[in-house]
C-alpha cells in the first residue's frame, strides 16, 4: 500500500488547548470519537493553527480517517473523510490514509481498508500495551492491495458505493420509526420535564416498584452448592433494547438465581457509565429462558397497577429521568452513577393508564415495524459484506 498511498501522522497537543471549533486561528481537530460508521461531527474540538506543523496534516476529502491507538477490536476501524465545513487536523491517537489518485481510486481503497478481512488483518498488527492496541504503520503500509486498472476501481467502487446506499436508507428509515415514537410520546404525555398535561406528581418510583441491584461477581461462595447461569451486564443494556451477542455466565446458588430471576417486563436500568447515558435502559422479554443481573443494573419490577413498564422505560428515559439523575448522581472523571435511594425516589407522572396502555399499543406497532427493518438491514448488511469480498477478489 505504501506505493500507492501515504500513511499520516496527526498532530500533538494537550487538553488544555483545545478550545470550541470554529474559533478563529484554529482547525478542526477528528479524533477516535469522531470514526463512526461516517464522520460524526457532532462532537469536533478545536485547536490552535500552529499545531499543524506540516501542510499534508490538513484533511482533504477523500482522506480516510484510522484509528491507530484504540483497544484491540477498534485499532484500524475507519471512516471515509467527505467535505468539511472547517480547515481540519486530526489528533495523535488517528491517522490518515491519501490515495495517490493517479494509481489508485480513494473510494476503492476505502471500500478495500474497510472490508472484514483487511480489518481483521490490521487488528492482528496491533502493537499492545496495557490497555491500548497500536496499529503498526509499517505492517500497515505493507499490505499488498488489489490494483486493478483505475476504470475498473472506479466501476467497483462504484458498486459498493450503490449497495451501501440502499443500508443507508433502512437504517434512515430505523431512525425515523425511533423518533416517531418519542413524538408520539411526547403528543400523549406532553413534556414531560415541565409536565405541561398537568399529571399528578407526587409519587416516588419506590411506591409502585420494588427495586434491586444484582449479583456481585468474585463474592465468596466458598463451601456453597451453585450452579452457572447466564447473567447480563451493563454492556447488554441499551436505550430500549437489549444486545445478547455476547451474555456471560456467572456461578450462582439456588437462592441469588431466586432472588435475582428476571421476570416478563422487568425494566432494566444501568447504574451509572456516561452521564448522558444515565437512565438508559429496557425491557426484559424473557428473551432467554433464565437469566440473572449483575450489581451494575437496578431491576425495577412494578407492584402497582398505576404504571405499564413500557411508559415507564420511556419515562425513566426521558429528559425528566435524564435531568434528575444527573442532578443526583455521582461524578468522577467522566463517570455518572446513580445507587438505589436515588433510584426509588425518583418523582414519577402519572397519567390514566388507558392513556398509557394505548401508547404502549402504538409503540408496540412501530417496534414490529422495527423489527422488519432490522431484519432487512441485517440481510443487506450480510450482501454488502458477500460484495465486497468478491470485489476484491475479481469476481464482480
Amino acid at each position: 500500500m505504501g506505493d500507492v498511498a501515504q500513511y499520516l501522522r496527526g498532530i500533538n497537543f494537550k487538553p488544555d488547548d483545545v478550545v470550541p471549533v470554529g474559533t478563529p486561528g484554529t482547525v478542526a481537530c477528528m479524533r477516535t470519537k469522531n470514526i463512526q460508521e461516517s464522520l460524526d461531527c457532532s462532537d469536533v474540538w478545536g485547536v490552535s493553527e500552529g499545531f499543524v506543523r506540516r501542510p499534508e496534516q490538513i484533511l482533504k476529502e477523500g482522506d480516510i480517517l484510522v484509528s491507530s491507538a484504540n483497544s484491540w477490536n477498534l485499532v484500524g476501524k475507519c471512516c471515509w473523510i467527505p467535505s468539511l465545513p472547517w480547515k481540519s487536523s486530526f489528533g495523535g491517537f488517528v491517522s490518515a490514509l491519501r490515495a495517490d489518485p493517479a494509481q489508485l481510486s480513494p473510494r476503492f481503497l476505502y471500500w478495500w481498508f474497510s472490508s472484514d478481512r483487511t480489518q481483521a488483518l490490521l487488528r492482528s498488527f496491533g502493537q499492545k500495551t496495557t490497555n491500548i492496541s497500536n496499529l503498526s504503520a509499517e505492517r500497515c503500509m505493507n499490505l499488498r492491495v488489489p490494483l486493478p486498472a483505475l476504470p475498473e476501481q472506479r466501476r467497483i467502487a462504484a458498486i459498493l458505493d450503490q449497495a451501501d446506499a440502499l443500508r443507508a436508507k433502512r437504517r434512515e428509515a430505523l431512525a425515523q420509526l425511533d423518533s416517531l415514537t418519542q413524538s408520539i410520546f411526547i403528543e400523549m404525555f406532553g413534556d414531560p420535564v415541565s409536565n405541561t398535561k398537568g399529571w399528578p406528581d407526587s409519587t416516588k418510583l419506590g411506591q409502585v416498584a420494588h427495586i434491586v441491584s444484582g449479583v456481585t461477581k468474585g463474592r465468596n461462595l466458598t463451601g456453597k452448592t451453585t450452579r452457572t447461569v447466564p447473567y447480563l451486564a451493563v454492556a447488554n443494556v441499551q436505550d430500549k433494547s437489549l444486545s445478547l451477542s455476547a451474555v456471560k455466565v456467572i456461578e450462582a446458588t439456588e437462592d441469588e438465581i431466586s432472588r435475582y430471576r428476571l421476570e416478563l417486563d422487568d425494566l432494566l436500568l444501568t447504574e451509572g457509565g456516561d452521564p448522558d447515558k444515565l437512565g438508559r435502559g429496557t425491557l426484559w422479554k424473557n428473551e432467554l429462558p433464565e437469566c440473572i443481573h449483575q450489581n451494575h443494573i437496578f431491576r425495577v419490577r412494578l407492584t402497582s397497577d398505576k404504571l405499564t413498564p413500557l411508559f415507564l422505560n420511556w419515562l425513566v428515559g426521558s429528559q425528566r429521568g435524564k435531568k434528575f439523575f444527573l442532578r443526583s448522581a455521582k461524578q468522577t472523571t467522566g463517570i455518572a452513577s446513580i445507587n438505589m435511594t436515588q433510584l426509588r425516589s425518583f418523582p414519577l407522572l402519572l397519567p390514566p393508564i388507558e392513556l398509557q396502555r394505548r401508547f404502549t399499543q402504538h409503540a408496540a406497532a412501530l417496534a414490529e415495524q422495527q423489527s422488519s427493518h432490522v431484519a432487512s438491514l441485517a440481510a443487506l448488511d450480510a450482501l454488502f459484506a458477500s460484495l465486497q469480498h468478491r470485489a476484491f477478489r475479481g469476481e464482480l
